[in-house]
């Protein structure tokens, strides 16, 4: 099982947005990978827990988190040999370490923390809660959303990953996030 958290080696520049549900993560993924015409990772997590609420009724689960982590590195190592000088990830493992630990109590199964750890990638971008929260069938947490940025920040803070916060609308992301990736793709 531990192969299939494993993260496969790669020249190409790695970004990951990292944060609280509903910060945009998505939309700024898909309009980075436009804008180096490259592609991104979408979140694994979104398609298996849409897929089980349809079918179960059933939210995340705590046995969910190993099987949600696999996909999530299935399609990253997959797309990775795909991606032209960068890959965009809408997630890694760290957000779901983040995740089992806020929604568990403290848990997290000791394979993912150790992968969510282990696996590293050239920048993170922290995006901020000051877009509107928009509901669907698996976000559950509007009113946590201050509290859930600082566990993600924390995070960061404690794995020593290099990130940026990202701020405002999705014009001055976009540009924030371009800038910070041109001055890695300029170093690499």
């Amino acid at each position: 099982m531990e192969e299939t958290l494993k993260q496969q080696s790669s020249s190409i520049i790695k970004v990951v947005l990292f944060g609280p549900e509903s910060t945009g993560k998505t939309t700024l993924s898909e309009q980075l990978a436009r804008y180096y015409s490259t592609v991104w990772v979408p979140e694994y997590a979104r398609e298996y827990l849409q897929d089980k609420w349809n079918e179960e009724r059933k939210t995340c689960e705590l046995h969910d988190l190993i099987p949600i982590a696999q996909g999530q590195m299935r399609l990253e190592n997959k797309l990775a040999t795909k991606a032209s000088k960068v890959l965009i990830c809408d997630t890694d493992l760290l957000e779901t370490k983040v995740y089992s630990e806020t929604y568990y109590g403290g848990m997290c199964d000791p394979l993912l923390e150790k992968y969510a750890i282990k696996n590293t990638y050239d920048l993170y971008f922290l995006t901020y809660i000051d877009v509107p929260w928009e509901k669907d069938d698996l976000r559950d947490r509007p009113q946590e959303r201050d509290e859930m940025f600082m566990h993600f920040k924390r995070a960061l803070d404690k794995y020593n990953r290099p990130y940026l916060v990202l701020k405002g609308d999705k014009k001055t992301r976009l540009q924030t996030a371009v800038e910070a990736i041109n001055n890695l793709l300029v170093l690499k």
